[in-house]
């Protein structure tokens, strides 16, 4: 196997690792894309709120507490897994999680 085949079916594996399932569809974070694009997740918010006219209903939505908590458990042992810690500090908004659509809407706003 060619090395550049190899690391691309290793970036598939990772990219699959950070797909969740929440509300009956698969849905990607946007701590998670943000960190695939190289953004921080508030410059990558920011850029969504000036284009929001562009994602519609079924493209993102926010976590609920109990989606953030269960989402948390999936991930309890990824590096990533304190992305919301409510008023202490951290985040102060529940996460943005963006369906299949709203990747592609994502990735054209970004770029």
């Amino acid at each position: 196997m060619a090395e550049e085949e190899k690391n691309q079916i290793e970036l598939v594996e990772n990219i699959e690792s950070l797909v969740y399932n929440i509300r009956g569809v698969q849905v990607m974070l946007d701590t998670d894309l943000a960190r695939l694009y190289g953004y921080e997740v508030k410059r990558l918010n920011e850029q969504v709120k000036r284009n929001i006219e562009r994602f519609l209903d079924d493209f993102m939505f926010q976590l609920t507490m109990e989606e953030i908590e269960l989402v948390k458990s999936q991930i309890a042992t990824s590096p990533n897994s304190n992305f919301y810690s409510g008023q202490e500090g951290g985040r102060r908004k529940p996460p943005y999680a963006f369906t299949e659509q709203g990747t592609y809407m994502l990735a054209t706003v970004l770029k």
